[in-house]
């Protein structure tokens, strides 16, 4: 049997200070997703995440809230453990710098290092970042101030031990110059024109200032200091310095650390010359992507702009925020969070484009062939489907999310089109049945297609569309090739992902429901007085213009019909208005049947709340009238296009 191609990937280590935010869960996303797909893709993936838990900030903060900073820790890193699962992260291994067999290899480490000569003691006088945690130079500062987070630094003086970081120097700059180590290319610059062009410093790894963390072993007054403690944990992890390195030798080095652009320093300079320094291989590659800014800012815990990931994954699905993280935010650049925005790309990309989608052709696959649709030959779209894998394959061996879901969600705009194009619903009228089979098992293929190549992306969703499709989850990519279905026997269509009110969740976002406030802090009118000369008009049975234009009526045409079971006057109908498809019910079956019904257009109150017939959702309310016995549509005299407003 062939021996598996490994791939190592690790988030950084999230530091647990205070509630954890939209930026901790956008990296995170983002490793799952490589992760996810390279297991599929047939690699042995190690995923790695995890939290720094020692630091002068932790023990502030826990002394604040009458705390251990054990116990302080321990209650923020439950949550985040309860965010990875809420999330569906798919971690290997979640390491916390307070783990015993990571203490001991931290001392092992800096042991090694001092006998060797790479750390020494002298003393530190210079500038600190307090909330960066970080030593800087007078000419490292910006305006005074620390380069990495903008804020102040103070003075600062005590006795350290030092790593000789200067000494690698040359080796770093060759490392950054020579290869792709450190992307995107605009860090590569930053980092030797910043620093190493500078001059670089030896570092101070000790602190006698701050008691929570690891004591340097020989000389117990010193603690050790987070480049040294929290860099590493990613060789920790496999068992380094331990009776077992089977782990290690098995995945290291790293194939990608994926780490924001504001720890690229510590990751590809610092880092690196550890390793060296150790006597092992560097990581394959470190990627620095963008801040997911909030208010034109950085996400950040501190500063109070974040987005609550909790709240959105639980209102809206773990799929709608998995998605807009991967997909709106361009990888490597910093990218912009607004509720607006995740709830419109929702919208319009889940909800319209791949539910739609899905929908329609489940719907019309059973109308017209009781669900069993047969191979046939590749039409047109079958050609553009079989592009898709290796367009995916480029985009995450480049790790771009963003781009992979750009193909996958071009490919499913395309099988929408080819719906308009192939117009299934007259295809049927005409009795070409050949014609129809062909159309719907390109379609299901292409839904397939996609869906599998989803199913690192959305790790709800996609296993609902192969519910729909009648087949299993697949567990790798195999048979992604067009024709590996011979036949369909696709289920009950369902609502993938329901539409929201943008309006009414961004009140909800904002700080709760504006109509139910106003109910709340409603202010009794003082009684108006009767004109008693003027006679009082009945109006009972009378509504305003205002009360009628509450009602929305669109024109919509019906792409596929059947009748629900065990009733006499139910049809369900799947009707298309624009670019929305939903399900409707109507008790029109005594005077309808469903073969004349598809190809209608008619009236719809669209913006009916939702309500279940049948236990099926109908998503509106076709008008008609009524003659006796008799029902008859109301609908328009000539065809106009669907989704358009009646009024």
């Amino acid at each position: 049997m062939k021996k598996k191609e490994t791939f190592y990937i690790t988030t950084p280590l999230y530091y647990p200070s205070g509630n954890w935010h939209l930026g901790h869960a956008y990296t995170t996303t983002c490793c799952d997703t490589i992760a996810r797909y390279k297991r599929m893709s047939g690699y042995d993936v190690f995923f790695l995440t995890g939290t720094d838990e020692h630091g002068q900030k932790i023990h502030e903060r826990a002394t604040k809230a009458g705390k251990t900073p054990k116990q302080f820790v321990d209650e923020l890193v439950g949550d985040i453990q309860r965010l990875w699962s809420l999330m569906d992260i798919s971690y290997d291994k979640f390491i916390r710098t307070t783990d015993d067999y990571h203490v001991k290899s931290v001392q092992k480490i800096f042991e090694k290092l001092y006998e060797q000569g790479d750390i020494y003691k002298s003393s530190y006088k210079g500038k600190y970042c307090t909330p960066c945690e970080s030593f800087w130079t007078e000419a490292q500062l910006v305006d005074g101030k620390c380069p990495d987070c903008g804020r102040e630094v103070i003075d600062s003086e005590e006795e350290c031990y030092f790593f000789r970081l200067s000494k690698y120097a040359d080796k770093l700059r060759e490392l950054l110059l020579s290869g792709d180590f450190l992307e995107p290319k605009t860090r590569v610059n930053e980092m030797v024109h910043n620093f190493i062009d500078e001059g670089l410093s030896d570092l101070a790894v000790s602190r006698t200032s701050v008691k929570w963390g690891i004591p340097v072993p020989f000389d117990p007054k010193h603690t050790i200091y987070v480049w040294i403690d929290a860099l590493a944990n990613y060789i920790n992890a496999l068992g380094y310095n331990s009776d077992d390195e089977s782990m290690m030798q098995k995945f290291w080095p790293a194939d990608v650390h994926m780490v924001g652009k504001e720890i690229v320093r510590f990751h590809s300079i610092i880092w690196p010359a550890i390793l060296m320094a150790l006597g092992l291989p560097v990581t394959k590659k470190v990627y620095g992507h963008g801040w997911l800014l909030l208010s034109g800012d950085k996400m950040s815990k501190s500063k109070g702009n974040v987005a609550d990931p909790f709240v959105l994954a639980e209102r809206y699905g773990v799929d709608a925020l998995r998605y807009y993280l991967l997909r709106e935010i361009p990888f490597g650049s910093d990218g912009a969070y607004t509720d607006e925005a995740f709830l419109l790309r929702y919208n319009s990309d889940l909800v319209n484009d791949l539910g739609n989608l899905v929908k329609r052709t489940v719907a019309m696959s059973r109308q017209y062939f009781g669900g069993k649709v047969t191979a046939s030959k590749r039409a047109a779209l079958g050609e553009y489907v079989d592009e898709l894998k290796a367009k995916t394959d480029s985009a995450i061996n480049s790790l771009s999310c963003s781009k992979a879901l750009e193909e996958i969600f071009d490919t499913i705009g395309r099988a929408n089109k080819f719906i308009d194009e192939t117009k299934p619903w007259q295809l049927n009228k005409e009795g070409k049945t050949a014609e129809l089979n062909e159309v719907l098992y390109n379609l299901l293929e292409a839904i397939r297609i996609c869906a599998s190549l989803l199913t690192p992306f959305l790790t709800k969703g996609a296993g609902m569309i192969f519910e729909e499709l009648g087949l299993s989850v697949p567990e790798n990519f195999d048979n992604l090739q067009f024709g590996a279905i011979k036949e369909y026997s696709t289920g009950e269509d369902k609502v993938l992902y329901a539409r929201v009110d943008v309006k009414k969740e961004l009140e909800f976002l904002s700080g709760g429901n504006m109509e139910e406030n106003k109910v709340e802090v409603k202010v009794k009118e003082p009684k108006k007085e009767e004109k008693k000369d003027e006679p009082k008009t009945e109006e009972v049975g009378y509504i305003t213009i205002d009360e009628f234009f509450k009602t929305q009526l669109k024109i919509a045409e019906v792409i596929a019909c059947e009748k629900v079971e065990k009733t006499e006057k139910l049809l369900k109908l799947t009707v298309k208005l624009g670019d929305e498809i939903r399900t409707v019910v109507s008790g029109i079956a005594k005077s309808y049947s469903p073969e004349e019904m598809v190809g209608k257009q008619v009236v719809l109150v669209a913006n009916l709340k939702p309500a279940k017939l049948r236990g099926i959702e109908s998503c509106g309310m076709v008008l008609c009238a009524s003659d006796g016995d008799k029902i008859v549509l109301v609908s328009p005299e000539v065809k106009v296009p669907s989704g358009v407003e009646v009024g």
